[in-house]
């Protein structure tokens, strides 16, 4: 029987959304091993807006679940929809907006907040034994939400950011962008992704596809 897993995204684009290339390389994978997904996204206006060109802010507001629409050709839930006792594993891709949106990572490290329906669900699958994936910057939502619960996970080798999360209780371990870190004790699985800028898709997608194999291996 196929695994139901729910993928949450912050958005569309890596500087201020969900990660394009890792969101798709997600759903791949995921079709690949014959799960059902469901896609969710908080509505609500997202941190910032910016061009993705030249890097630079934008003087505009944009909605969180609209954009993240783009992503899933429109077929997306509201956050608040999910019912963790619907799926089986819970899925969530990386990309800026992931510590813009979901939670502030992004400014404020291990003192950030988590979007409150965000850490519930988080809580929830992690408190079920419900297998957790999570991709690139994802990883250290994952450390916020389940704060001092002792997780192990990855962002692959940036000193800086490992040691943020490290400060909320989690472990972490150095891996290369086709890699994965399984924490089988909290079965949560994470993968480096675009945290090396310069990494090949290939890779990239290595990472993500082993990731959604072994994640859907650990759910019953």
């Amino acid at each position: 029987m196929s695994k139901r897993v729910a993928l949450i995204l912050a958005g569309c684009g890596h500087l201020d959304g969900s990660e394009i290339r890792e969101t798709i390389s997600s759903l791949l994978a995921l079709d690949q091993a014959g799960a059902q997904v469901t896609i969710f996204a908080p509505n609500q206006k997202q941190k910032d807006v910016m061009n993705h060109y030249d890097q630079t802010s934008q003087e505009q507001e944009r909605n969180i679940f609209e954009e993240a629409s783009r992503l899933a050709r429109g077929d997306i839930h509201e956050l608040k929809e999910l019912t963790v006792d619907n799926f089986d594993a819970l899925m969530i891709p990386g990309g800026f907006g992931v510590a813009k949106n979901l939670c502030t990572f992004a400014f404020e490290g291990s003192n950030s907040q988590v979007l409150p329906a965000i850490e519930s669900i988080i809580q929830e699958f992690h408190q079920h034994r419900k297998p957790i994936g999570a991709v690139c910057i994802a990883p250290a939502l994952i450390a916020k939400a389940l704060e001092g619960r002792g997780i192990s996970v990855t962002i692959g080798k940036h000193p800086e950011t490992a040691k943020e999360i490290e400060k909320t209780g989690a472990s972490h371990h150095s891996c290369e962008v086709s890699e994965i870190h399984v924490d089988e004790n909290n079965k949560i699985v994470t993968s480096p992704a675009y945290m090396y800028d310069n990494a090949d898709l290939k890779d990239v997608f290595k990472g993500i596809s082993s990731c959604v194999q072994k994640m859907l291996e650990m759910a019953d």
